[in-house]
């Protein structure tokens, strides 16, 4: 047999630290700006060739005293530089109106969050038939256009003729005389149209939810409340943040249900909101400047809230 002999001392020098393999030098990435920038220029054309010139003509015609009779040649055009949002900002009735838009626009949102949050989680616990009518009904909800839902409901809950009063035995009484009552039954109308997107968009990220993470909360002991509140919520707050700028964005520009259920603004204009105030000022009192002038304060608060919308996007896509 061969004797084998076994070198037991320690490595010293070299062997004690071996040269480590070198990396390959690999050449530094470009970032993903340039290529995301020439996928979104067709795009951005797009939108500037149909929205850029709109725009700058609002501006510009929110500078200027532009009336019926500088429409009709008339009389000169006469710059005013501000003095149209001035008298817009004076004015105690633009501060009303902005009140009733966004208190208008929060309960429409709280409601839209709370059917569509609501209806998500039936869907979630019925059977397939169940969940697949209450799926196309809330798209046919969704698809109505708002001049035939507007109408629509303005029917059914007519003073005279409607369903519901007949329902109610309340014949003769006029839903959208009292100024809070006709603000309720519009803010229901935009809910009953807008509430199936979030109920959509909440349904597939409940669905998204891996069932270990359920399963584990319920082995914990934990309630359908807790796991609802400590599990769920948390996993589904970008989504949930998605849909409530969304929803602002929609119920702060109502236009068509409040012009049509409240025949233009309401008894005295007591129901106006911004858009509705700015279509009032430029074509009825045929004051363009100033309507314009409440167009550009819109946009810019609608900006804004865009702004936020895009920066929730991106949190959202980082955390999913």
């Amino acid at each position: 047999m061969t004797d084998v002999h076994l070198d037991l001392r320690p490595a010293t020098g070299a062997q004690a630290r071996p040269e480590a393999p070198r990396r390959p030098r690999w050449r530094k990435k470009r970032g993903d700006g340039p290529i995301a920038l020439a996928y979104l220029t067709p795009a951005l054309l797009v939108l500037v060739g149909l929205m850029g010139y709109p725009i700058y003509q609002l501006v510009l015609i929110s500078l200027f005293d532009y009336g019926q009779e500088q429409v009709s040649g008339g009389a000169p055009l006469t710059f005013l530089g501000l003095d149209n949002y001035a008298a817009l900002l004076s004015d105690a009735k633009f501060w009303t109106v902005l009140g009733q838009t966004v208190g208008f626009a929060a309960v429409c949102v709280v409601g839209t969050l709370l059917v569509g949050a609501a209806l998500a989680v039936l869907a979630t616990r019925v059977r397939t038939w169940a969940r697949m009518t209450l799926f196309l009904a809330a798209l046919g909800a969704w698809a109505t256009p708002a001049v035939a839902g507007s109408t629509i409901w303005l029917f059914l809950f007519d003073a005279n003729f409607g369903f519901v009063n007949e329902l109610l035995g309340t014949t003769g009484f006029s839903w959208t005389y009292d100024r809070w009552i006709a603000f309720g039954l519009v803010a229901a109308q935009v809910i009953w149209c807008s509430f199936p997107f979030v109920m959509v968009t909440l349904y597939a990220g409940i669905k998204s939810i891996p069932g270990e993470v359920l399963e584990a909360a319920a082995l914990d002991g934990a309630s359908t409340f807790r796991t609802a509140r400590s599990v769920i919520l948390p996993l589904l707050r970008p989504l949930l943040i998605v849909v409530t700028i969304q929803s602002i964005i929609w119920d702060f520009k109502v236009f068509t249900q409040i012009y049509i259920m409240t025949s233009g603004g309401g008894i005295a204009g007591r129901n106006l909101v911004l858009n509705v105030y700015a279509y009032q000022q430029a074509f009825a009192a045929s004051e363009y400047g100033l309507g314009a002038s409440i167009g550009v304060v819109t946009t810019l608060l609608l900006l804004l809230i865009t702004l936020g919308y895009l920066r929730a996007l991106r949190k959202s896509g980082e955390q999913l």
